[in-house]
């Protein structure tokens, strides 16, 4: 997601007008992610991205404006809300967005389970009449409001004479057991003969009848019970047959505020990419992988599979990152980013634009940075960007810029000391930079010297292009985007981190006369402090490290690196005999070394768990103590530590990476308690020793290193779908191929946009590559028909409102002659 921008947002009521917003993300009504906050204004800037892979189902994408108030509750000004099934028509595109109004009326998830009986009951004088039995079972998903769910259901017969009985309230669950039955008369005994079929006019009075099942929030505050949802089922269609058992969504109710107007509350622009794969087992994508995989063997590398795909796509981008992590996950990635990048140096005539393009080439080193490089990163940039964003010294340089009562000289002095540290740190970093970065480095470095054996600098600048000018300087300017910080930072240490990322750019450069680098005649002039030899042999010296051949990793230099931190709240372990097992708010914190918590970030540890005391890491079910989104980390001796994480993403983020880290313990366990033990037993299995061996398999534990974190599948069915998206183009190739074999004249204009190097080869790959996603494609097929056929509508999977499946349905009907 790429949160934009805000504009027109409604006044504040007071003499000021201006608000201070900031936005939220929600998976329903599940926040997920909140921007920073934009101070006084209406037309608020953001500009944030934000990546999830997303835990669980859901039926909208909700984006929330909220307005801070110091005082109070903070308060919504609107919400843009977007459905599952419509997330593909704004793929990929900005898309300015009307703030929705919010209330209980709109703010509908979840789903209840309901089976309705309509029976003929005799009476004592032996007439017949009808009685409907309403059976409310459970509801799955209800929202959680203001931190709690104490729901109940009304169930009310709408008709002649209206009927409302209630269910028990359920406290803190969200997901309540009712499975409480209500019987309504629906008719009269006179109205009925001894046959016992409606009348006329009872069918007619039957058909008017609605049952209609409302769910509610008990609250314990005086402005009465909230609101969750509804849902209204006309008895006509028990006359087909006199019982009915499904799952509904639950609905808004009708008489929302339609008075405003929509456009009275500001817009909102936003950019979503929503990708939803089914992914096969391994053995489906064997053919298709396998003429990836050799792409780094073949010659021209452009005949290629992976080169063909980066022709093909749009945005060289959209096919780096699934290649990136095929090869990754494969330990191929060296080979095939050397295959492509000697081939660009190749068709690159002057050693000064080297590697400068958007080639599919410098994407995909660009991912792989991201990828290898993140921990490297955090250990080398975080400490001082964090600083320079919390000091906040004055850094502007530009005299027009200036504040009132800046010192010009002063800031210099604060920005070349800041230039300084953070140069000193990255030149220092050789040792710590991570092996696949390094055997990357070597062979752009080999290949450029061997090109352009004249320039003796050019073996730097095929390197310092990649580690100063497309990781080190982008990850200092925009350091959000690179997991250093979680928020766009504040326009002043916007402006500071600015200025530092152009010199370090520059002086990673190398470039002959750096002063000329700049258009502005003041960073010309602040450049000369660097204008030293000192600083050009330390970057050669940092260049020559990096991309040395003999170079590895070495366990004794790894420093503690900081993995994940934030505040969750844990259940204390009772390690006193008679010491309260209450719930606190603490900051964790992870490294590749420790799992630790403390009150407040920056306080020392009240609890430290090395990683290898980490035996498993699972979720833990919500009965335990009423409580979503929680996790357990089992320790020896079958001490837990019991975490709630903020929201779903958040949780899963903790297990992946807590499970990541601790895989490799050698006492790992292979079963464990899904539920806590209470009140002298599990809730679980009902075992009441508290050491008793768990009673569930683990979750299978991820292999230890990046190659793995990555499942090759996964990637292979995006690739498959980006050719299968592309087969137009790819088709085009084809027959480019055809021409360019038998007429070797000036190339036809519609065929010169693809590199086609040696048609025969690249026309014998893309044969291969159109047969694999023509196999895959009837695979896909095949499976959405078993599907169709094995799918009920009303089940729990699809509930009965699921426009995403009634969508579904229409599509295979047209497909196919199966009807439901």
């Amino acid at each position: 997601l790429s949160l934009g921008e805000a504009k027109n947002l409604p006044t504040y009521p007071g003499p000021n007008k201006m608000r201070d917003c900031y936005c939220t993300v929600n998976l329903d009504q599940e926040e997920v992610f909140r921007t920073k906050i934009v101070e006084k204004s209406l037309c608020p800037f953001y500009g944030e991205d934000f990546y999830c892979e997303i835990p669980r189902t859901f039926r909208h994408l909700s984006f929330y404006i909220f307005d801070r108030d110091v005082f109070r509750r903070d308060s919504i000004i609107g919400k843009v809300a977007i459905q599952k099934e419509d997330l593909q028509k704004y793929h990929n595109r900005d898309t300015w967005f009307q703030l929705q109004h919010v209330d209980a009326d709109s703010e509908v998830q979840g789903k209840v389970h309901l089976e309705l009986r309509l029976s003929e009951v005799i009476t004592d004088t032996g007439v017949v009449c009808h009685k409907l039995a309403t059976r409310v079972l459970e509801c799955q998903g209800l929202p959680i409001v203001n931190g709690q769910c104490d729901p109940y259901a009304t169930v009310t017969l709408a008709g002649p004479s209206r009927q409302v009985l209630h269910t028990k309230v359920k406290k803190k669950t969200n997901n309540p057991h009712f499975d409480e039955v209500f019987y309504f008369e629906v008719t009269r005994p006179s109205s009925y003969n001894k046959k016992s079929h409606f009348d006329i006019e009872d069918v007619d009075e039957v058909d008017k009848m609605e049952i209609r099942v409302d769910l509610w929030n008990a609250s314990n505050l005086k402005f009465g019970d909230e609101f969750l949802g509804e849902l209204r089922l006309p008895l006509k269609f028990l006359r087909q047959s006199s019982s009915y058992e499904a799952w509904y969504f639950l609905q808004p109710r009708d008489n929302g505020n339609k008075s405003l107007k929509p456009d009275d509350l500001g817009s909102l622009r936003l950019n979503v990419v929503y990708t939803e794969d089914h992914v096969f087992s391994s053995d489906y994508y064997s053919p298709l992988r396998d003429v990836l995989l050799k792409s780094a063997d073949v010659e021209p590398v452009s005949a290629s599979a992976a080169h063909i795909l980066g022709e093909v796509c749009r945005e060289k981008q959209e096919a780096a990152i699934p290649l990136v992590r095929l090869f990754l996950h494969y330990g191929r990635i060296v080979p095939f980013i050397s295959a492509i990048a000697n081939a660009e140096v190749k068709r690159t005539q002057d050693p000064n634009t080297i590697f400068r393009g958007n080639s599919l080439t410098s994407k995909c080193i660009d991912e792989t940075m991201k990828l290898a490089g993140m921990h490297y990163l955090q250990v080398t940039l975080k400490p001082i960007i964090d600083e320079i964003c919390q000091v906040h010294k004055p850094c502007e340089i530009d005299p027009v810029k200036l504040k009132d009562g800046e010192n010009l000289e002063n800031n210099r002095e604060n920005l070349r000391q800041y230039v300084d540290r953070i140069f000193t740190v990255i030149t220092k970093s050789g040792v710590s930079c991570p092996t696949v970065m390094c055997d990357i480095f070597f062979s752009l470095r080999e290949s450029a010297a061997k090109r352009f054996q004249g320039d003796p600098d050019v073996r730097y600048t095929a390197v310092s292009s990649f580690i100063f000018l497309r990781f080190f300087a982008p990850a200092i300017l925009s350091p959000n985007l690179f997991q250093l910080t979680p928020h766009h930072p504040d326009p002043q240490t916007s402006r500071t981190l600015t200025l530092i990322s152009k010199t370090i750019q520059t002086l990673g450069s190398l470039s002959k006369s750096k002063s000329a680098n700049f258009k502005e005649s003041y960073m010309a002039t602040f450049y000369d402090y660097f204008n030293e030899q000192k600083y050009a042999d330390a970057v050669k010296n940092f260049l020559d490290l990096i991309s040395s051949s003999g170079r590895r990793d070495h366990k004794s230099i790894e420093q503690p690196i900081l993995l994940k931190e934030g505040f969750m709240i844990k259940r204390a372990q009772g390690r006193k005999r008679f010491g309260m097992k209450n719930f606190k708010k603490r900051w964790f914190r992870l490294t590749n070394h420790e799992f630790t918590y403390q009150k407040s970030k920056g306080d020392h540890p009240l609890c430290s768990i090395p990683i290898e005391n980490i035996l498993a890491v699972e979720r833990l079910e919500e009965e335990s103590f009423k409580m979503k989104n929680m996790f357990q980390v089992i320790q020896p001796e079958r001490r837990v530590l019991y975490i709630q994480a903020n929201n779903c993403v958040e949780a899963k983020d903790w297990i992946d990476i807590l499970t990541k880290v601790s895989q490799c313990n050698k006492k790992r366990l292979t079963v464990y308690h899904p539920s806590a033990y209470l009140n002298g037993h599990w809730l679980c299995c009902k075992a009441t020793a508290d050491n008793t061996p768990g009673c569930t398999p683990c979750t299978g534990g991820l292999v230890p290193n990046i190659q793995l974190d990555i499942d090759g599948d996964r990637e292979t069915e995006r690739i498959y779908s980006l050719f299968n998206l592309y087969m137009p183009k790819l088709e085009k190739m084809q027959e480019a191929c055809g021409s360019k074999s038998v007429y070797d004249g000036p190339e036809e204009e519609e065929y010169s946009t693809f590199i086609i190097d040696d048609p025969k080869e690249t026309y014998k790959t893309l044969k291969l590559i159109i047969e694999g996603v023509a196999t895959l494609e009837q695979e896909h097929a095949q499976y959405k028909r078993d599907k169709f056929k094995k799918t009920k509508y009303g089940s729990q999977e699809h509930p009965i409102g699921d426009k995403s499946f009634q969508t579904y349905i229409r599509q295979q009907s047209e497909i196919s002659a199966h009807s439901i």
